[in-house]
């Protein structure tokens, strides 16, 4: 992933990271105040030697003192030395749970040994440490000593510091504490938001498509919540960030298969309720308000749905061109006051893969491409069966429309190899559904409206198809 990947990742999971980290700061609080506060005491001993007169014997003692308080740290937390502040205290404890309050250490190369006592009492604390230091003082001399009668300890214990009452608990420390959790609820929710992007299977923007493949993406189409009530969105609210969407697809189009004289196009999907039907509808009624003549063929012949978007007689239509029961002058409609003209699928036949794969269909797609500046033929999905795949062959080009946060991404990769494996050239990809809104919304980072949504005459001679010829008519 590349930086912007992760700033587009925050910002789109920047409330489940947020949620997380207050998460975390009230753990970390709730667990520092239930915690019962403990206090720490410390006292000091010094170790020395007794009986040095020279600068030699000073030198040897001194070595001799600093290997010594090693191991009298060590003795710190042996019953021999905690027994008798246990019996001095009336503790009421036992050794062991005495060792794990007591800890005692020394510097490296110093003969001091600190010794630290944590309790939930200040005031025991530091009798704890004082007692200790006491005990230890006296268990060095009396191990230290000889049997003889005369004999000296050659270490002398002293302590240097005395521990006192401290004021303020060690634990819990609420600033550190909620520090800790402000960081691992941060982490937590930065992982779990990478994490869940990785495992997306959803195509949700462009960068989505372009780890699938490399054909390039024709425009976007954002959501509209209204869609199913105003399909047309083009002819019902022309100035509407989607209807603006759809004139945009139609000025890339010029763009498309320059070395193709006929421009047909197949729109597709991998699956249903993509949008084809209405990006095929959409898409039509921008070219023909831009003044190019326009068909729009209903090749679904499965499902129709153009006859019922554009509000016209379907009962007749393609398939009965198909199987020589009609002329193809006698169907073709005219649809609005541009240039639009509609052929609806007709009777729903029981063979529709045969019949679009007839020679009867090139002789149609020919004939419409030698009559018309523009033809587009909405097709069922590529995934469950193959009738685009097979129309798209004979077409020479596909538009595959790929529903943003609907289509899964081998669904995508399944589409592209059916139109690969009958050797049927994709032209280009649409995004539809797109937020308006978020990371992934139609205009962040790489699209954009450029002349506002205002729609007029202006805004039309702007996006007039290049690629209008005149035409005999049909």
């Amino acid at each position: 992933m590349e930086l912007r990947d992760y700033i587009r990742i925050l910002r789109k999971s920047w409330i489940l990271i947020l949620l997380l980290v207050l998460v975390g700061v009230g753990a970390a609080a709730a667990f520092a105040i239930v915690q019962t506060p403990q206090y720490n005491a410390s006292s000091k001993v010094f170790v020395s030697t007794q009986g040095a007169d020279t600068t030699s014997d000073l030198v040897q003692g001194n070595n001799f003192t600093t290997q010594r308080v090693t191991t009298y740290t060590q003795l710190v937390s042996t019953p021999i030395v905690l027994l008798p502040v246990i019996a001095s205290l009336h503790l009421g404890i036992t050794e062991a749970q005495l060792s794990s309050r007591i800890t005692a250490s020394a510097t490296v190369n110093t003969s001091i040994i600190e010794i630290s006592v944590t309790d939930s009492d200040p005031v025991t604390a530091a009798d704890i440490a004082n007692a200790a230091s006491q005990s230890l003082t006296a268990v060095v001399q009396q191990i230290e000593t000889s049997d003889a009668a005369d004999a000296v300890s050659p270490v002398k214990l002293t302590r240097v510091q005395e521990a006192t009452v401290p004021s303020k608990p060690v634990s819990p420390n609420v600033p550190l504490d909620v520090g800790l959790g402000l960081l691992i609820g941060l982490a937590l929710g930065v992982g779990i938001a990478v994490l869940r992007e990785t495992l997306e299977t959803r195509i949700r923007n462009e960068r989505d498509v372009e780890q699938i493949t490399d054909v390039p993406v024709l425009g976007g189409i954002v959501f509209d919540s209204k869609a199913k009530e105003r399909p047309l969105i083009v002819q019902v609210d022309p100035r509407s960030p989607r209807a603006e969407s759809f004139r945009t697809l139609r000025t890339n189009l010029q763009f498309l298969d320059a070395d193709r004289v006929e421009r047909t196009f197949v729109i597709t999907s991998s699956i249903e309720s993509e949008g084809k039907s209405t990006t095929a509808a959409n898409l039509s009624i921008a070219l023909a308000d831009a003044g190019a003549r326009v068909l729009l063929v209903d090749a679904d012949l499965r499902r129709p749905k153009i006859a019922d978007y554009m509000g016209i007689e379907g009962a007749v239509g393609l398939t009965d061109i198909l199987i020589g029961r009609v002329a193809l002058k006698d169907v073709i409609q005219p649809w609005g006051k541009a240039q639009l003209f509609v052929l609806p699928a007709g009777h729903i036949p029981p063979n529709p893969s045969e019949l679009l794969g007839s020679l009867r269909m090139e002789n149609v797609i020919e004939e419409l491409g030698r009559a018309f500046d523009a033809v587009i033929f909405d097709a069922p999905p590529l995934l469950p069966v193959t009738d685009a795949a097979i129309l798209a062959k004979k077409v020479g080009g596909a538009i595959v429309v790929v529903a943003a946060g609907r289509t899964h991404k081998n669904q995508l990769k399944g589409a592209v190899a059916a139109l690969g494996n009958v050797g049927a050239s994709i032209s280009g990809l649409v995004l539809t559904m797109l937020p308006t809104k978020g990371p992934d919304a139609y205009g962040y980072a790489r699209y954009g409206y450029g002349y506002g949504y205002g729609y007029n005459d202006e805004v039309a001679d702007v996006h007039k198809p290049k690629f209008k010829r005149t035409r005999s008519s049909a």
